[in-house]
């Protein structure tokens, strides 16, 4: 789905079947899917649904070539300093060639969204549909709806070179430890994850050194794998570098295929 640009304003978002925002009473997809058994149709209907999410979100992202994702809180406004850096954050990944991805809403979201824009870059958005706050922004070129988490956290990985975590709540939490999982058990390869702004993050930083290190819970060279910043100039050395080291695999982007409508 593509967003034009005005010159001087946020460009205005067209409207989207799967977008109802919010979403009203909270989602009873979720919870059918998390109560407990139902109905042997009932649960081969769901994991159809499932199914088709996955496929939708392969199609919609399948161009979106390399990606960078930043996480962040929904709830910063365009005055706070966060929504600068992320805003920054965002002209730089767009500088070194990356496309931002984002949750596509609000905040945090927003800012990396439309640095990328400001630059020149291409932003793109995995939304989902909640109660409130994830309203699509308006600095996106492409974006996809989803109703289950973690259809949309596969998405937010799959197409990724770097993580970037800015500050943020319980969602940026749940992506910040889903992604460093994943390279702690070498499910996917050993991409940079920064967390900007050190001052934010030096309380978890010290958790996971003094307490998790410590009880044995993790390995030293897991704490390793996490590196605090307030440096956009960190932020785009790395993924650059990051970049660099996946070049040919970068190059070998797949063709697009006229009879799937792939355009």
């Amino acid at each position: 789905m593509t967003v034009p640009v005005a010159p001087g304003a946020p460009p205005t978002l067209p409207s989207h079947p799967d977008d109802a925002w919010p979403a009203p009473g909270g989602d009873h997809h979720h919870r059918m899917l998390l109560g407990g058994p139902r109905s042997r149709l009932s649960e081969l209907a769901r994991v159809g649904r499932i199914a088709m999410e996955f496929l939708r979100g392969f199609r919609d992202l399948h161009f979106v070539g390399p990606c960078v994702t930043v996480f962040g809180s929904a709830r910063f406004q365009e005055s706070d300093p966060y929504y600068a850096l992320a805003r920054e954050v965002g002209r730089r990944l767009a500088r070194v060639g990356a496309t931002v991805m984002t949750g596509g809403g609000p905040g945090i979201m927003e800012a990396a969204n439309r640095g990328a824009k400001e630059a020149g870059g291409y932003s793109i958005g995995c939304n989902i549909r909640l109660p409130a706050e994830q309203k699509p922004n308006p600095y996106l070129d492409r974006w996809v709806t989803f109703r289950y988490f973690f259809v949309r956290k596969v998405m937010l990985v799959k197409y990724s070179y770097a993580f970037v975590v800015m500050p943020g709540g319980f969602g940026t939490l749940d992506e910040l430890f889903e992604a460093l999982t994943l390279v702690q058990t070498r499910k996917i390869e050993s991409f940079p994850i920064l967390l900007m702004g050190a001052g934010y993050w030096a309380p978890l930083v010290d958790f996971v050194r003094a307490t998790l290190v410590r009880a044995g819970t993790i390995a030293k060279e897991d704490a390793d794998l996490i590196i605090a910043t307030d440096s956009p100039d960190a932020v785009e050395a790395s993924v650059r570098a990051a970049l660099a080291g996946h070049r040919d695999e970068i190059a070998q982007r797949p063709r697009r295929i006229r009879l799937l409508g792939e355009k």
